[in-house]
């Protein structure tokens, strides 16, 4: 595949997928609890100043963007019923930069539409959610409330997709979830397939499979989380079938303030940058990135490098993130970053991107 299929699974991303993170009752603002009967609120609001220099057309952009999270704003429902507990979530997603493109008209997609049931054998989920792929990859990213690397002009900042994961596209799923054996759980997933190959008599006799494997552990003050996750799914037309198997893995740990974490994906058949609906092949892409940040009364500072090497798309990617996070209090954020990208074609070497971005942020969270 060439530079094109990037493009176009790019802007898919940036009009109706920038990466979004379960913000759960954690972080709401809870409107009722009576009677076993919970429902509740959360937001996140946020917009940065963006200076862009682009080597290789040799521009300078200066933007007001969201950042590598789009605003957001989610209900949370609970219920108790005999020995279960139903809940619930939906979450609305939306663009502040498509305004100038389409006046007065703010695209708004859902990340997260589900029901889910628990009681003692774990959890069951059925509604539309993140994939499983790449799901703890991505949550545990360092820059995921920062800008990261540069996205399309009308939507989000790319974080470090397509340069260390890809992205867990939302999709209608049906997943269980174990319950938590000190520190471990494992969830595994029935997901809506992607069609791979394309024309009239396409074929997917089987969901896209997803599962992923956590384990955290506080050893005396050393906090350290590990996970595996992994997709695999075959879609057919005719005489042409397409396997499409994946692996993602990381390890994460917290020491006195400071954090360390290594993580990467191996795929074959599958988009390094997010689950559509496009013709593929059965090449390879793998990734990784490492990162580590030092916590200091409200302050954070963080380095982060990521990689891509993408036979599917005959692309290389390179990510290096500089970033400073100073919470003003725990519903206000203040973020600088400094970010260097760069991708070029696998085959020829030629470099298609070379940008250096300056990204400064604020963050209202609830």
């Amino acid at each position: 595949m060439n530079n094109n299929n990037l493009k176009k699974s790019v802007m898919v991303l940036a009009i109706t997928s920038a990466l979004g993170t379960c913000m759960g009752a954690s972080a709401s603002v809870e409107l009722y609890n009576e009677d076993g009967t919970s429902f509740s609120v959360d937001g996140y609001f946020n917009a940065f100043y963006v200076t862009r220099e682009d080597e290789v057309p040799d521009t300078r952009d200066t933007r007001i963007k969201m950042g590598f999270l789009p605003n957001t704003i989610g209900f949370n429902f609970s219920k108790e019923v005999g020995d279960l507990v139903l809940g619930g979530r939906s979450s609305f997603w939306t663009s502040i930069n498509d305004s100038l493109d389409s006046p007065t008209d703010t695209a708004i997609d859902v990340r997260q539409f589900y029901a889910t049931v628990d009681g003692i054998f774990g959890q069951v989920l059925i509604g539309k959610d993140f994939g499983l792929f790449a799901r703890s990859n991505i949550f545990l990213d360092e820059i995921l409330m920062g800008f990261g690397s540069p996205g399309a002009a009308g939507g989000v900042s790319f974080g470090n997709i397509r340069a260390g994961y890809p992205y867990p596209t939302p999709s209608a799923q049906i997943t269980y979830r174990s319950p938590d054996f000190n520190g471990l759980q494992v969830a595994v997933g029935a997901l809506d397939p992607a069609d791979t190959v394309t024309g009239a008599g396409d074929e997917n006799s089987a969901p896209r499979m997803e599962s992923e494997i956590t384990y955290k552990i506080d050893l005396d003050g050393v906090v350290v989380t590990g996970w595996l996750n992994g997709r695999y799914q075959s879609s057919t037309n005719g005489t042409t079938t397409i396997d499409s198997s994946g692996v993602g893995y990381g390890i994460k740990g917290s020491v006195a303030g400071f954090t360390f974490s290594a993580s990467g994906f191996d795929s074959k058949g599958n988009s390094p940058v997010l689950v559509v609906n496009e013709a593929l092949t059965e090449e390879s892409a793998d990734g990784y990135l490492v990162q580590a940040s030092y916590a200091f009364g409200p302050n954070k500072v963080v380095l982060s490098h990521g990689k891509t090497d993408a036979e599917i798309l005959d692309l290389k990617t390179e990510s290096n993130t500089f970033g400073f996070f100073h919470d003003v209090n725990s519903n206000f954020k203040l973020v600088a970053e400094y970010n260097m990208y760069r991708d070029k074609n696998r085959t020829s070497s030629i470099v298609s991107t070379e940008t250096d971005t300056i990204a400064l942020g604020a963050i209202v969270n609830f």
